[in-house]
């Protein structure tokens, strides 16, 4: 099938999901799109038995459409900025030691205990799965989703501070773990004995550092661009190049793509908006990127349901999937505590801090995009399909009582 039909299939069925949601259950939109696709793939499948070209067709569809290369190298790129061009820096400035050390030493923890509980568990399921692999399942599931955050965290009316750790966590963690998956993937590939310690160390550094240097340069020379014209049309151009020149760019050079739009969007939003764009084009820029970041949210998300087509189930991957939501929320709950514990002699936490922040780590698209990426021989079906059971609890169970769960919880 074309492109460009499978798009307008996108969009179309994007449109009316949206529609019905904003007619009739008035959910947050990525969450209504998302159980709406489900039902939707739960009916192709129910039909199928009956008559095999209901599914056929839909399957077809959804195997033609590279979800991973999609997402890390198109849709990332632009959500990524659009989330972070709106953080403010002088609010994340006093945020930034939690943030960081959530999206670094909390990943890495959060990397290690899943990946070694994961392996105990497979082990009682007769799954005799590496540990190295156990740990690729560790850095892809362990990343807060910017994507899934941002957009619900906007209506969960949680703490003005704590939603800007959870979404300054999300933006960086996520770049982080890309990183980390990496690094990990690449000593799988390579075996134990061929990489040293300084060449996984300088693999990360220059992944990691080289998209932070990057970003900061790429979303500096933005500015200047734009700050020395004053035309609306020429400075949201110069916003699309920063982020698709840049996110290729990014990509040849081998360094985090994902890190280098954060820090980009952050410097462009807060350097660019207020002293290098006139109020016409800071009107015409905020409202591009808004609604960028809403279009892409809501393909997303209707593909996420959509996936659950071509996924192989078997009840005893159900049930491996049940297990590993409480092992990946057991996972997080630990890598905010060990931080928190610390942290707290310098930082002031909200009331119930942890158990927020735990419920409010949403897992998304990027989890199930890099599973998708592994190699079949890396047990690619099973931990696409756990990813996959995890990810649709988080967005819809977590993502609809995250608000009453921090005002509950005493976080207001």
């Amino acid at each position: 099938m074309e492109i460009y039909t499978i798009i307008s299939i996108l969009i179309v069925l994007t449109a009316i999901f949206s529609y019905i949601n904003h007619r009739f259950f008035q959910l947050p939109s990525i969450i209504a799109i998302m159980i709406m696709s489900l039902l939707t793939s739960s009916l192709f499948i129910i039909l199928g038995k009956f008559n095999p070209a209901f599914s056929t067709h839909a399957v077809a569809i959804i195997n033609s459409i590279d979800f991973h290369t999609l997402l890390m190298k198109v849709m990332l790129s632009f959500l990524l900025f659009a989330g972070s061009i709106h953080i403010n820096a002088r609010n994340l400035k006093r945020e930034a030691l939690p943030v960081l050390t959530f999206a670094t030493v909390g990943t890495i923890l959060s990397t290690f205990i899943v990946g070694a509980l994961m392996f105990l568990l497979l082990g009682m399921f007769s799954l005799q799965v590496p540990f190295i692999y156990c740990l690729l399942f560790g850095a892809l599931i362990s990343p807060t989703d910017p994507i899934a955050v941002l957009g619900i965290l906007r209506k969960a009316k949680i703490p003005a501070s704590l939603e800007l750790k959870i979404s300054g966590e999300s933006l960086f963690n996520d770049g982080v773990a890309v990183v980390i998956f990496i690094t990990i993937l690449e000593i799988a590939v390579a075996g134990n004995a061929s990489l040293s310690f300084l060449d996984v160390s300088f693999l990360f550094l220059k992944e990691a550092g080289g998209g932070l240097l990057f970003g900061a340069a790429l979303g500096y020379a933005g500015y200047l661009a734009m700050r020395s014209v004053d035309n609306y049309q020429l400075e949201v151009l110069i916003t699309l190049a920063v982020v698709m020149g840049g996110y290729a760019f990014a990509d040849f050079l081998q360094i985090s793509g994902p890190l280098a739009m954060v820090v980009a969007g952050i410097i462009t939003g807060n350097m660019g908006s207020p002293t290098a764009m006139g109020d016409i084009t800071r009107d015409y820029v905020g409202k591009f990127w808004e609604m960028i970041d809403e279009v892409l949210n809501a393909i997303l998300f209707l593909l996420i349901g959509f996936e659950m087509l071509v996924i192989k189930w078997t009840p005893k991957l159900m049930i491996i999937g049940a297990i590993t939501i409480i092992i990946v929320l057991l996972a997080r709950w630990i890598s905010v505590a060990i931080p928190v514990f610390f942290l707290r002699f310098k930082n002031t936490f909200e009331k119930n801090a942890i158990p927020i922040l735990t419920w409010g780590g949403l897992r998304g698209g990027i989890s199930v995009a890099l599973a998708l990426s592994l190699p079949k021989e890396m047990y690619h079906d099973e931990f696409t399909a756990v990813t996959y059971i995890v990810v649709v609890f988080s967005i819809i169970v977590q993502g609809l009582t995250i608000g009453k769960f921090a005002r509950k919880a005493g976080g207001a």
